[in-house]
């Protein structure tokens, strides 16, 4: 079985580049009694933005050239889901949860388990247990929860939402390929999640760039 893994979003950036819009900014104001109607609560962590989307990319990026034909087998990726896409994204997740994003933590977190049942699927009789058509319904699942995905990533970034379309993208190519047992729509499914592990490359260079930088350098084009 061969598919690719899921993206996610990401969390507000501490610099005006982040990569998308949490639920509440990196300094929070709080309503409090008294005197002193506000105080500012910093977020405990740093952006898991750029950590998330790059675990995306890569093993996403390996999984895809195998996809597209490119290399002759994708075992070189598990080990990448597991513990890059798999344990790495998922943590990310998590710490989407504290800062209080819910569209990223929704993301790393269902994609990061993504990668694990695909890890599950491909180092145990899982995968060839449930043919083609299982593989199919299972890949078709996925795509219903990144268009929806997709939809609500309109209210991101620009950087964000492009990656999610190429994502459904993906998704639907892969679907179709493994219902219809379709080797050449396989193989452009692999090439689209190519393209999508190089949109999720540039989100993750944008937050890091522009977190260490202090300033937008990549732009991200924050939804208005």
């Amino acid at each position: 079985m061969r598919h690719p893994a899921g993206f996610a979003g990401t969390g507000a950036s501490r610099w005006p580049a982040g990569i998308l819009a949490s639920d509440m900014n990196e300094t929070d104001t709080i309503a409090t009694p008294g005197p002193a109607t506000a105080v500012t609560a910093p977020k405990p962590f740093a952006d898991p933005g750029s950590l998330g989307l790059a675990a995306f990319a890569l093993t996403t990026f390996v999984l895809s050239v195998a996809n597209a034909g490119l290399i002759e087998s994708s075992a070189a990726v598990f080990g990448l889901a597991l513990f890059y896409g798999g344990i790495a994204q998922l943590a990310a997740g998590l710490w989407e949860f504290v800062n209080r994003n819910t569209f990223g933590a929704t993301a790393f977190c269902s994609y990061g388990a993504f990668w694990l049942a695909f890890w599950y699927l491909e180092t145990t009789t899982s995968g060839a247990d449930a043919g083609s058509s299982g593989v199919g319904v299972f890949l078709l699942g996925w795509t219903i929860f990144t268009v929806y995905m997709t939809i609500a990533a309109r209210k991101t970034t620009g950087a964000i939402f492009a990656v999610f379309v190429a994502l459904s993208l993906t998704f639907i190519a892969l679907t179709v390929g493994a219902l219809g047992q379709v080797a050449t729509v396989h193989q452009i499914g692999g090439w689209l999640g190519i393209i999508t592990a190089l949109l999720a490359w540039y989100g993750s260079f944008a937050v890091v760039l522009n977190s260490t930088s202090g300033r937008v350098v990549l732009p991200v084009w924050p939804s208005k």
